[in-house]
């Protein structure tokens, strides 16, 4: 494919900038569903949950930023990482002191692991099935949290009613993702299914955006920042396997963009680049904010666009850090439905399902029928513990259950068996 900018190309300044918000408009509807997620499990006043955003924007944009100058150096979009969403959602109760200091050892092992080439050797457990199976884990061990997301009610909304309009908004999404052909508006279309949505929402409904009255925190976030060093092993055991779902989703970003440019010298890229995800997640760990991971839909974009230049997402970091100092912006940005989170979470995790569908049919060895034990096996356990009343999950040891109540963690301890002894492949 033949590019209008290639990778080290430097576009004349007002493109640079265009192309820039271009990835700005796909970036941020990211930030702020996964941010607005975080901020609700772990409660807070609206004004705590507006410097969460501010925080997440800030540590999003110098990701960016770092990744693009000196980790991998490519037109990658890092956000994010929706896997950490399980491992926080099931550790609610043991303080957020030790999530921090888990997200931050976790980033540490990781960069270590990259540094050192010792993650080259973890990269042989992730076969096709098992890849294929830490996909679809995480779009059904959110599924919990999605729903209440979609059922939560406002004054007089029956969840009822919240149901009926996210299936409607959701054949919305399907259809203009089939209709619109690709480039600008199928690359953002995240943000504008998020500005309609809600306002249709609101006219229907009769909700009002709320912008609090308070929001004096333009540089509070840093002043504000503490971190208490805390450790609970399984909580921590939780993490470390989400974090090596987290790599599997960064080592494919990488290696998907680098294919598809014909980049050079892949091998350090890789390296340079898990190695800065790890150090990064380390900052956002001390930010007290979820960690950060490259996204696989860059591809996409760039196809679209014509355009593999990675100086265009320099403007989109600067972007990032100078919203997270504007706290009114942030305000009205958190002020979304949170029925319209939840049916973009679903819009989200299919495509999660269907990228872990095509790892599994398009594997070189073909899908048999024992391929479809060992995922099925991981599945319905995942599915099991993620929907367990939390009267049942309360008679658990308490050091045992962020992993046993963890159905993501159930699963990949489960597929990674299954996988590497019980059908093993010889």
């Amino acid at each position: 494919m033949k590019f209008k900018y290639g990778l080290e190309d430097k576009p004349p300044i007002f493109q640079l900038i265009a192309f820039g918000l271009q990835w700005l408009a796909i970036t941020v509807p990211i930030i702020i569903i996964v941010g607005k997620i975080v901020a609700g499990i772990s409660g807070g006043s609206s004004e705590e949950q507006i410097l969460y955003l501010q925080r997440l924007f800030f540590v999003v944009g110098v990701s960016q930023l770092v990744q693009i100058l000196f980790g991998h150096r490519m037109p990658l979009i890092v956000g994010p990482a929706t896997v950490l969403l399980v491992a926080i959602g099931a550790s609610q109760g043991f303080g957020q002191s030790v999530i921090d200091t888990s997200i931050v050892i976790s980033g540490l092992i990781l960069a270590l692991l990259a540094a050192t080439g010792l993650f080259a050797r973890l990269r042989q457990l992730f076969t096709p099935r098992v890849v294929a199976t830490i996909l679809i884990l995480i779009a059904f061990t959110l599924t919990p949290m999605i729903l209440n997301l979609i059922t939560s009610t406002f004054g007089t909304i029956s969840p009822f009613e919240n149901l009926v309009f996210s299936l409607l908004l959701l054949l919305g999404i399907f259809a203009a993702n089939k209709l619109l052909a690709p480039g600008f508006w199928k690359s953002t279309l995240l943000l504008w299914v998020i500005i309609l949505g809600s306002i249709i929402y609101l006219l229907i409904f009769g909700e009002h955006f709320y912008i609090g009255e308070d929001t004096k925190i333009i540089a509070g976030f840093f002043h504000s920042l503490s971190f208490d060093f805390s450790v609970n092993p399984g909580v921590l055991l939780s993490f470390l396997i989400c974090f090596l779902a987290l790599s599997v989703n960064d080592l494919g970003s990488i290696q998907s963009v680098g294919a598809m440019l014909h980049t050079d010298h892949m091998e350090k890229r890789v390296t340079r680049g898990i190695t800065l995800t790890g150090l990064l997640n380390v900052g956002a760990g001390l930010f007290g904010v979820v960690g950060t991971v490259n996204f696989s839909l860059s591809p996409g974009v760039i196809a679209s666009t014509g355009v593999a230049s990675r100086f265009t997402l320099v403007p989109t970091a600067l972007g990032l850090m100078i919203l997270a100092f504007l706290p009114k912006a942030i305000a009205f940005m958190g002020s979304i439905p949170s029925v319209i989170i939840g049916t973009t979470m679903i819009y989200i995790m299919c495509s999660q399902i269907a990228a872990g569908l095509m790892t599994a049919f398009h594997a070189q060895e073909g899908f048999a029928f024992e391929d479809g034990l060992v995922m099925g096996l991981s599945l319905m356990l995942s599915i099991l513990i993620s929907f367990l009343p939390q009267d049942v999950l309360i008679t658990f040891p308490l050091f045992l259950r962020p992993v046993l109540g963890n159905g993501f963690v159930v699963g990949v301890i489960s597929v990674l068996i299954m996988d590497h002894i019980i059908f093993r492949k010889k």
